[in-house]
Formats: structure tokens, sequence, C-alpha cells
């Protein structure tokens, strides 16, 4: 958006308060990932994603999930599927968190500067969103790769 340096550009804002929360994983190697919409977050949509994660994750492989500190991550509630590893963050690195770009990257080329009417429009555009995502591997591979988390043999 063009503005007068020292100006700031009329966007549309919205004071409701509708949420849809992504919970998203990527692959980097395969340019894929897994995702659920959920309207809440807690210990039980954590469960379920990982159930969605797990089932993404291929035949014989192991998921390396890299987390913060969002308290569903760590809870003693969890039930962590076999095919998974947990990667706790230490506190305040959210760079180190490669899921960290793609949200910046959804949120600078599907969200900005939008508002929705309803919640099912919320809970559509994040859904297409991610659908877009997945169908550019490219992009996944680019936003979400990291140099001191290649394996090397």
């Amino acid at each position: 958006m063009w503005a007068r340096r020292g100006s700031r550009p009329r966007v549309q804002r919205d004071h409701r308060f509708n949420w849809v929360y992504l919970f998203g994983a990527i692959c980097p190697a395969r340019g894929t990932g897994g995702a659920l919409a959920m309207p809440i977050v807690n210990i039980d949509a954590m469960n379920k994603h990982l159930t969605e994660i797990s089932s993404c994750v291929t035949l014989g492989a192991i998921a390396l999930l890299v987390l913060d500190g969002a308290g569903w991550h760590r809870s003693p509630g969890l039930r962590v599927p076999d095919n998974i590893v947990l990667l706790p963050l230490p506190p305040y690195a959210p760079e180190l968190n490669p899921v960290e770009n793609i949200w910046a990257y959804l949120r600078a080329n599907k969200f900005a500067h939008q508002v929705w009417d309803t919640y099912d429009a919320i809970l559509d555009a994040v859904c297409k969103a991610w659908n877009d995502l997945i169908h550019t591997p490219e992009v996944i591979t680019s936003i979400g790769t990291r140099n001191w988390a290649e394996v090397r043999i």
C-alpha cells in the first residue's frame, strides 16, 4: 500500500473478537505439512494436532516437532504419538522455529488488510490460505529450511 512518507495509510479495522486458531506443522525437506483449524487453543486441540501430524509422517520416519513455550505444548496431558519427538525451544527464541516464518508469510500474503463478516468466512480464509501453501512446496521449503537443522551423515 502506498502512502505519503510520515503518514499512516488507512486500512480496515475490525473490533469484533472471533478467532480461528491454525495448528500447523511443516516438513521443509518434503515441502509439505499438516494443519487443523480450531475454534479454541487447549491441550485437547494440541492432541488432535499431534494426531494429524502423525498421520502425515512418512511410514517408518520420525517427525521432530519444534515447539515454543506455550502451555499446551508442554502439558503432561499431551499424548505424543510414537512417530513424533518434541523439541522445546528456549524461552524468547521464536526465530529458531521454522513454522514462525510460515505464520509471518501467511499474515503478510493471505490475511493482511482484510476483514471477514462471519466466523465461517474466517475459517474458510484460513483453510484456503493453508491449502494454497500446501500446494506450493517450494515456498514451504524456502521459508522453512534451516541450515542448523539439516541432517549430516
